[in-house]
């Protein structure tokens, strides 16, 4: 089963250009994601409208973050991306009168209802600020390794 990354992809571009600060075209955000500039415009154009990016078209132009990362949450992205599907695990209901498909039906509902609430509650408390923050780290334990490692 093929998942949708498009929050994931969307978070990676956003990093890139809160640790960049640069304006990247269409095209860089595509080969930066190994896919195509209209895949990208498509949906930049929900983190455009939803105030977390500005574009400029012609030379020079392209996508820059204008958004407080502060005040940004994972929340928001996902749905200036268009609300990903959270989870492909469904019920049956072809046959609402089975009592087994029912009591299934219903442990499945109750499962899932209360994973999208944890989800749904970890996105909105996690900031791009946050991710940043991590990334920060990371790299600059990394960088730490790559010193000593020389010498």
């Amino acid at each position: 089963m093929r998942t949708d990354s498009k929050l994931s992809r969307m978070l990676h571009v956003l990093l890139h250009m809160a640790r960049q600060h640069k304006t990247f075209t269409s095209d860089e955000i595509a080969q930066m994601l190994s896919t195509n500039p209209v895949v990208v415009r498509r949906t930049m154009s929900g983190l455009k409208k939803a105030g977390f990016v500005h574009s400029e078209k012609g030379a020079g132009g392209g996508w820059q973050l204008t958004g407080d990362l502060e005040k940004i949450t994972l929340w928001d992205i996902y749905q200036a991306v268009g609300e990903p599907t959270i989870f492909a695990i469904g019920n049956e209901r072809e046959n609402p009168e089975c009592l087994v498909e029912r009591v299934v039906n219903a442990a499945l509902d109750q499962a899932i209802q209360d994973a999208q609430h944890i989800l749904t509650r970890q996105l909105k408390s996690t900031t791009l600020a946050a991710l940043a923050l991590e990334f920060d780290h990371l790299y600059e334990l990394h960088e730490h390794q790559n010193r000593h490692t020389q010498h």
